[in-house]
């Protein structure tokens, strides 16, 4: 598959994506992709959340794709049993927190808790750092063992943001190439 012959759907998280986030870069640069919109990102609400994910999903024309970063993870897995069967093709998975454990974490965002983990309906890749704040690597691959998403060491790339020194985050497009190419 590629990039044109599907709608990609790019899901941010907390507090949504800077004009700098390589999401937000992504979907200037991708003609098939849109933000999924949240009405907000300061407060995120679990309900609302899964909602517009699965009304996005539901709204597409062509087999989906999702990628999503950090929270945004968290709302397509627990989106995920509502969407219409056989629509979304796979998922891009980048920086999952880790919202039981993490203390530091705003209630609102720890309100997603409990995360599941049955396995996703369609083929995902977990993009994880060996120094993300939110989400220890160990705790990254238990979900991604979970969810039977193939795991990516993404090293020491912090929560892969623009933080962390990922603007434009060339070697992501790069990964979703290689996952689009057998889909």
């Amino acid at each position: 598959m590629k990039t044109a012959d599907c709608d990609i759907l790019i899901l941010p998280g907390y507090a949504g994506s800077e004009e700098d986030h390589w999401q937000a870069r992504w979907a200037a640069r991708l003609k098939t992709a849109r933000i999924v919109a949240q009405d907000d990102w300061h407060r995120p609400d679990p309900e609302a959340w899964r909602k517009r994910v699965v009304e996005a999903v539901e709204a597409a024309t062509r087999p989906v794709i999702l990628i999503a970063h950090s929270l945004g993870v968290v709302a397509a897995v627990e989106a995920a049993p509502r969407f219409p069967a056989g629509v979304v093709r796979g998922a891009l998975l980048v920086a999952f927190p880790d919202i039981e454990a993490g203390a530091d974490l705003p209630e609102s965002v720890r309100a997603f808790a409990p995360v599941p983990r049955d396995p996703l309906p369609f083929p995902s890749l977990l993009v994880a750092s060996r120094t993300d704040p939110h989400c220890t690597y160990e705790r990254a691959e238990d979900y991604a063992y979970a969810w039977d998403s193939a795991l990516v060491d993404a090293g020491e790339a912090g929560h892969i943001n623009v933080a962390s020194g990922h603007g434009p985050w060339p070697e992501g497009l790069m990964r979703l190439a290689g996952f689009l190419a057998p889909l």
